[in-house]
């Protein structure tokens, strides 16, 4: 019979295998380079070093520590859920009551698989960057935002000619957010983005 610290273990190690399935879910935004698609895992640890190097963009009172877990955790409910790219569906599936109670049930399994203090924890970090009301989840969301727009502006124009973006779309979808927590920032890449729109 297996004594509490080997049934905790047991239970941390089969969150870590599960979570490794992240790897395999194909994002729409690309490489860089364009050469394929990027998966959730990779868009999470490049979203952890966002927050590392762009920490001097935070507002008052962030933590970046934090941030960088929420990062960390943000996406493992596509897992279950698979990407929802913020452009799809004319914008409306992203953020969907569908989609939000499907994350939300697989937030339910894949953070269940944790022994129960881990598992809320992890739950309440991905809770607060969902409902980014806390300076640390404004920040996060502003990051998560912004990384994509990178990526696009990177390979010429990525997912915006796939879904047919405009400028005004860009900007309320995805600019919005990104200047609640990082202004400075989304005035620096908004600038770079006006080639690409004509503006």
């Amino acid at each position: 019979m297996a004594t509490g610290a080997e049934a905790r273990l047991a239970a941390q190690m089969a969150f870590l295998d599960e979570a490794d399935r992240l790897k395999s879910v194909l994002r729409a935004t690309t490489l860089c380079d364009g050469s394929r698609p990027e998966n959730s895992g990779e868009h999470s640890w490049h979203l952890a070093l966002y927050a590392m190097v762009l920490a001097d963009q935070a507002g008052p009172g962030v933590s970046i520590d934090r941030v960088v877990r929420m990062l960390i955790l943000h996406d493992l409910v596509e897992i279950d859920v698979g990407d929802v790219p913020i452009h799809s569906a004319n914008g409306q599936a992203h953020g969907s009551a569908e989609v939000v109670a499907k994350e939300r049930a697989a937030a339910d399994r894949i953070f269940g698989l944790l022994p129960g203090d881990l598992g809320a924890e992890f739950r309440a970090l991905w809770e607060e960057f969902e409902a980014a009301e806390t300076p640390d989840a404004v920040f996060a969301k502003s990051l998560d935002r912004v990384q994509p727009v990178m990526q696009n502006l990177a390979c010429g124009g990525g997912t915006w000619r796939t879904y047919g973006v405009t400028a005004e779309q860009l900007e309320s979808r995805v600019g919005v957010k990104v200047a609640r927590g990082t202004p400075g920032l989304w005035d620096w890449v908004r600038e770079r983005t006006r080639s690409y729109f004509g503006s």
